[in-house]
């Protein structure tokens, strides 16, 4: 593979942009085009990157690698144009509407296996998750015993806009949870793992979309793990935090380095339990004031691609799961299953 890789943008809105940024600062790649319905047909941005309006013409152009950051409804179809064009391809999360749709990539992938595939499940990269990870798997806190997670924006339309394609079951296939929630059910199984059992309650009550605006459930792992999710599109005072409680302490993730900043500041607390501290352990508290998430997770892909290195996280295996752990969720709400005719696999 020679360098540098030449990389086109589907989608060039926030995140798009935002990619095209990072690559920018690299020697080993290059942004060759980009495509977004935005804009006012072909052309070129004023860095002399050229743009179209759809990816069939950004698919025409000579690639090596493509960066999928387009609406749900069109990621899965992007993604296997891409691998069938022979590109390298990396697909933001969520990998489609529902569950069909990544199994479709899955299978068009494993008929390219020369090629590589990762997925943006970005919040694997924050050093407080890094950190945490680190322990756990160092057993000096001993085993998990449960976890609790909330996640939650204060509305489901991007702010400024008066209508989004998010609120739109046919586009987006889900609501907050699929959106938004699915970073946390992400990390939440590289923590513990698969689960057994699931419940949930899903609503859409407060904003009255087609898509919930919050979701509750409450898991079990095979070896008795209990995990809580709320995952929050009516959460005024935007919040991440998940607490993770060992045999031998408790681990605090609380705030998300974002580009908002508006989830507080990044944190991991860890309480050392002495056994006979009487509910007042000694706690350590670090800060995190630098959000390599974006630069590592592409560095990773270009790794990936260049060298034949190995796709650490954000496989297709580990995108399908955390998808069907997503629907499982749905369809555990026996009412939301019905009112929208869910199945796990749909």
């Amino acid at each position: 593979m020679t360098t540098p890789l030449r990389v086109g943008i589907a989608g060039y809105g926030i995140v798009g942009k935002r990619r095209h940024g990072v690559i920018s600062a690299r020697d080993d790649m290059k942004v060759i085009a980009v495509c977004d319905r935005t804009f006012d047909g072909e052309g070129a941005l004023e860095d002399g990157t050229r743009h179209y309006t759809g990816y069939e013409e950004l698919l025409d152009e000579n690639l090596d690698a493509l960066i999928v950051c387009i609406s749900n409804d069109m990621a899965a179809d992007v993604t296997i144009a891409g691998l069938e064009k022979g590109l390298h391809v990396f697909c933001e999360k969520p990998p489609g509407r529902d569950v069909a749709d990544i199994a479709r990539v899955v299978a068009c992938e494993k008929t390219r296996p020369q090629q590589k595939l990762k997925y943006g499940f970005n919040h694997r990269y924050h050093d407080s998750v890094r950190d945490a990870l680190a322990i756990i798997r160092s057993g000096e806190l001993g085993k998990i015993v449960n976890l609790r997670g909330v996640y939650g924006k204060s509305k489901l339309i991007t702010f400024g806009q008066d209508h989004d394609w998010r609120v739109e079951r046919e586009l987006a296939g889900g609501g907050i949870l699929l959106d938004q929630g699915i970073h946390m059910v992400d990390l939440i199984r590289l923590f513990t793992g698969e689960f057994i059992d699931i419940n949930s309650f899903i609503s859409n009550d407060y904003w009255g979309h087609d898509v919930e605006d919050n979701a509750y459930a409450i898991m079990r792992t095979d070896d008795g793990v209990v995990a809580m999710l709320h995952s929050s599109g009516t959460q005024w005072r935007h919040r991440f935090n998940l607490d993770i409680t060992l045999e031998k302490g408790t681990l605090i993730l609380s705030g998300i380095l974002s580009g908002t900043k508006s989830y507080g500041e990044e944190t991991l607390t860890i309480a050392r339990s002495r056994g006979d501290d009487r509910g007042d352990p000694d706690e350590e508290v670090r800060n995190y004031d630098n959000d390599p998430s974006w630069t590592d997770e592409i560095a990773e892909f270009a790794d990936a691609v260049i060298n034949g290195a190995a796709i650490k996280n954000g496989t297709s295996d580990e995108a399908l799961k955390t998808m069907q752990l997503v629907y499982r969720i749905y369809c555990a709400d026996p009412a939301w299953k019905a009112r929208w005719n869910l199945t796990e696999e749909s």
